[in-house]
């Protein structure tokens, strides 16, 4: 693996998640990545709520802002 700084897009980076993606798609149904995307961890689960509070009150405090 190169370590050397690619710049704006890392190739080597994508090269890999791209053949990540590939495999994925080739080793599993759409049936069983629909369920995994579905499954989160305790944390993510609680990262996610947090983080759609946090989008919601911003959305309210800027709407109420906004001139008509």
């Amino acid at each position: 693996m190169n370590e050397k700084n690619q710049g704006e897009g890392n190739r080597e980076a994508d090269r890999r998640y791209r053949q990540g993606v590939r495999e994925t798609v080739r080793e599993t149904t759409e049936d069983e990545r629909a369920e995994r995307a579905r499954e989160l961890t305790p944390e993510e689960l609680e990262e996610a709520q947090r983080a759609e509070r946090d989008g919601l009150e911003r959305k309210r405090s800027n709407s109420s802002e906004r001139e008509i």
